[in-house]
């Protein structure tokens, strides 16, 4: 589980093909990942994956298929920069929201604006989601716990970034028409289900 308030944005040192799978090797600030190892779970843009190598700035996950079509991370290339959480621990504090690290899709920005100081995004997100989204309620986009600002028709939502949230995560670096990770609340899920 992770709370989807974003630690660090890492980025992609190596992509490569092994097989079925994608690995990649992700860089990271000195002492982010300390104490954790392979078979740890982490959230690169908010998808729970397992790190299999581990070493002092860096670390490695491999990624099958059915994650890729689903996920950003096909999208991954030397350079791309990637948001990163630890799997919280039982106890922790949660300042953001339960996230289970399942990508529900993609979804895909339609508008950046920015608006006295802070930005507001609009994204395009699949229908299920939509459907079990309330407006102020949570949803994470590429691993980032956000309030829905104002749910839209159409399957599209608004968000709004304040400025920390705009420096600290690589949704700085999204225009209109990028791909992003989405996972719908959790609880909408359980009481839509």
């Amino acid at each position: 589980m992770f709370t989807g308030i974003v630690e660090t944005v890492g980025e992609v040192r190596e992509a490569k093909s092994s097989g079925a799978l994608r690995e990649f090797r992700i860089q990271t600030e000195s002492g982010f990942i300390d104490g954790l190892g392979a078979g740890d779970s982490i959230a690169v843009d908010g998808a729970c994956l397992t790190m299999v190598e581990v070493h002092a700035a860096e670390f490695r996950v491999e990624v099958v298929e059915t994650t890729l079509s689903r996920t950003v991370a096909s999208t991954y290339r030397e350079g791309t920069r990637v948001n990163l959480e630890r799997a919280s621990k039982l106890g922790d504090r949660l300042d953001g929201h339960l996230v289970q690290g399942h990508v529900d899709g993609l979804g895909h920005v339609t508008a950046v604006r920015e608006r006295g100081g802070f930005h507001l995004v609009e994204v395009s997100i699949p229908e299920e989601v939509h459907q079990l989204t309330i407006e102020h309620g949570s949803i994470t986009l590429n691993g980032v716990s956000l309030t829905v600002n104002r749910l839209m028709p159409v399957g599209t939502i608004e968000v709004a970034l304040i400025p920390h949230t705009w420096e600290a995560t690589n949704l700085r670096y999204l225009t209109a028409g990028d791909p992003l990770n989405v996972e719908g609340d959790l609880i909408g899920k359980y009481v839509g289900k």
